[in-house]
């Protein structure tokens, strides 16, 4: 259903470092570097899905309060690494990993990035 999704960013230097990091644990891969946008994709697939801008209008970015992007974990440990790369560069705890009582196997960590942006790393398997 999902063609992408764009996550503003008030500093790409510092992003990137935080992106090519947190993605990384799940097998994502950083395609385009330009001045004012990176694009990340899985090996799966030949599309950025996945891109940090600095926003259009010139504007600082901001996060939406209620919004969230989660993001498919291969496995627990993933998940586990995905939540100890976030933190190690730049980004805060928002969930440590475990399981939620969304389904049995639901297991989901909750981090925000260094501009506010909240994300979610889930694996639905046992």
């Amino acid at each position: 259903m999902l063609l992408y999704i764009t996550l503003g960013s008030t500093d790409l230097v510092r992003s990137q470092v935080f992106y090519d990091a947190v993605l990384a644990t799940l097998s994502v891969t950083r395609r385009v570097t330009e001045d004012d946008e990176l694009g990340y994709g899985s090996e799966a697939d030949s599309r950025c899905r996945l891109w940090v801008l600095t926003p259009v209008n010139g504007r600082p970015a901001t996060f939406g309060n209620g919004a969230m992007t989660a993001l498919d974990a291969p496995s627990r440990a993933a998940v586990d690494a995905f939540h100890a790369a976030a933190l190690a560069n730049g980004g805060t705890d928002e969930g440590a990993p475990g399981l939620r009582p969304y389904h049995a196997s639901f297991y989901a960590c909750y981090v925000r990035d260094p501009d506010g942006n909240k994300l979610s790393a889930v694996c639905e398997t046992p």
